[in-house]
């Protein structure tokens, strides 16, 4: 906990690029605190003191601001993916805040709403270029490339190294590749150079006792949960070993738990595994590609019954979230990637994840979620629940019989669709194809247009009522349904707000379009101006003209 004599010796310091005194006598905005947070990472860490006066002699006047501190700690936390402190010190001059910013991530530049932002004095002013390019250059280059001094030949598993051979035989449809001998194979590869075992090498193709020797934190620990309760797991296994001596073991050990799902189609019963080999292999070779063999952790594989949780150590690799992880890559350990790439693991980039979404997508499960991701580790969640068996075979009949091929974005836009959430605006161009496709239909024109999923879902779901609520009555329906409303009002007239809760499904809007379309065919007028506005049957004459 923070004292009064540390706040103390901070007033007396020089105020330098890690401190930065705000008086927030009654309050302070969060979002120029947020601009202070990422402009102190940047610079390599520090404390904002709230309540203390900026010049000389600096002293304590005591803030209002912010008077639940655990909320702004997990907002600042939440917005920047930093793990931000923020603490109170009751200093016997007032009330102190003290938020203390680490630095930012290894070669990871911290941003707010696009901006890069650092201090200058008492300024936040863009990130010099100079200081984006150290900070970027910080994770220098790609760690798996690099040889481990102390590593030999005797350090691979042999068996490793014939699975591998296998595969990219099999991948390139090259006999020669049976012919080259082991170390030539490697040096082809790439895993080992100029002589020396790189620590790709190791991470794919090492022993246990090298692993233990060489690299103690390339492991890949299994554990089955049976429920959400704390406690020891039920089956924990520590794969401390090569990718290509422990996945097949890892993929059986999931495969030994993983039930199958039942849903009819038709006259058929058709089966849908919880986990599937190719996700759960894809996240996998995400985890293994991916981590930062820097820092200290393990990757987690958690097996529950209908959920399988991936967590790998050093955060999503520069330029990549979970918005764009879809149409960008960046792998941090490159040389594991060209392994890979070179047996057919990777077939190209980004597939993996393209995959993953497709998968689960297509057997009516939710898309993997990166929920728990920070900068320090990447967490993913893939639901092995099938929800909406109605869905799967959607999917599958328009795909049949209109001959429609759904790209990953057609999928993500229609499992969005289906679970009523807004469309994004980087998938709203792909509406108008799925439209003609005949997978979704659009409700209303112009802005207050809607889109729902097309009649044949609802039909094969059981769930006509639902499909003609979600369409929505005919417009003129819909005018009748008004004018009844306005008629029953009588000579009190009918404010805007009632009409609008007569068609609960409509934009404020497009409730006002229909009235003006009765009002122009003489059904109805209107008797004053926005929210005193009255509405009243038939046309405007006498008491109630415009």
């Amino acid at each position: 906990m923070i004292g009064v004599d540390q706040v103390n010796a901070w007033l007396k310091a020089r105020e330098g690029e890690d401190l930065e005194f705000k008086e927030a006598r009654r309050s302070y905005s969060f979002d120029k605190l947020v601009e202070y947070c990422v402009a102190m990472a940047n610079m390599g860490g520090g404390r904002i003191i709230l309540g203390a006066t900026d010049r000389r002699p600096r002293r304590v006047v005591g803030t209002a601001a912010f008077s639940q501190i655990e909320r702004l700690q997990g907002g600042l936390r939440d917005k920047l993916r930093l793990k931000i402190e923020v603490e109170e010190c009751p200093h016997p001059s007032g009330r102190v805040l003290v938020v203390t910013v680490p630095a930012h991530p290894l070669g990871v530049p911290m941003q707010v709403d696009g901006r890069y932002l650092e201090r200058d004095g008492d300024n936040l002013v863009p990130l010099s270029v100079e200081r984006l390019r150290s900070i970027l250059d910080e994770s220098g280059a790609d760690y798996s490339a690099g040889v481990c001094p102390d590593a030999s030949m005797d350090d691979l598993d042999r068996r490793a190294i014939e699975r591998f051979r296998r595969r990219w035989q099999a991948k390139a449809s090259s006999a020669g590749i049976a012919r080259l001998g082991v170390r030539q194979l490697l040096r082809d590869a790439e895993a080992v150079v100029d002589g020396g075992v790189t620590y790709a090498a190791l991470i794919v193709f090492g022993t246990r006792a090298a692993l233990r020797k060489h690299l103690q934190r390339a492991e890949t620990i299994y554990e089955y949960r049976s429920s959400e309760a704390a406690g020891p797991a039920q089956q924990r296994i520590e794969y401390q070993q090569g990718f290509f001596s422990f996945y097949d073991s890892l993929w059986k050990t999931i495969n030994l738990r993983n039930d199958v799902q039942h849903y009819q189609d038709g006259l058929f019963v058709l089966d849908i595994s919880t986990f599937d080999e190719r996700s759960v292999r894809e996240a996998v070779l995400n985890a293994v590609t991916h981590r930062d063999y820097r820092l200290g952790g393990s990757i987690f594989v958690r097996q529950y019954a209908r959920r399988l949780v991936v967590e790998s150590p050093g955060g999503f690799p520069p330029g990549i979230t979970p918005e764009n992880i879809l149409d960008r890559q960046n792998p941090r350990n490159r040389r594991i990637a060209e392994i890979f790439a070179k047996c057919g693991l990777v077939e190209r980039s980004g597939q993996g994840m393209n995959l993953m979404f497709e998968e689960s997508i297509q057997h009516g499960k939710t898309p993997p979620d990166f929920g728990g991701t920070d900068e320090w580790q990447v967490t993913l969640t893939m639901d092995g629940r099938m929800n909406d068996p109605s869905f799967v075979r959607f999917l599958g009949r328009i795909g049949s019989e209109r001959g429609v091929s759904f790209s990953t974005q057609d999928l993500i836009l229609l499992d969005i669709v289906n679970r009523g959430q807004p469309v994004p605006a980087v998938l709203r161009p792909r509406l108008g194809h799925l439209v003609d496709a005949g997978a979704l239909e659009v409700v209303g024109r112009g802005r207050g247009a809607r889109y729902i999923l097309s009649r044949g879902y609802y039909s094969s779901a059981g769930r006509k009522g639902a499909y003609t609520r979600k369409r929505g009555l005919s417009r003129e329906t819909n005018k009748q349904l008004l004018l009844r409303h306005i008629e029953d009002c009588g000579k009190e007239g009918c404010p805007l707000r009632d009409l609008i809760e007569v068609l609960p499904s409509m934009t404020r809007r497009q409730v006002q379009v229909l009235l003006r379309e009765l009002m122009t065919e003489g059904r109805i007028h209107v008797s004053g101006k926005t929210r005193g506005g009255r509405w009243f049957p038939g046309p405007a004459s006498g008491l109630h003209r415009k």
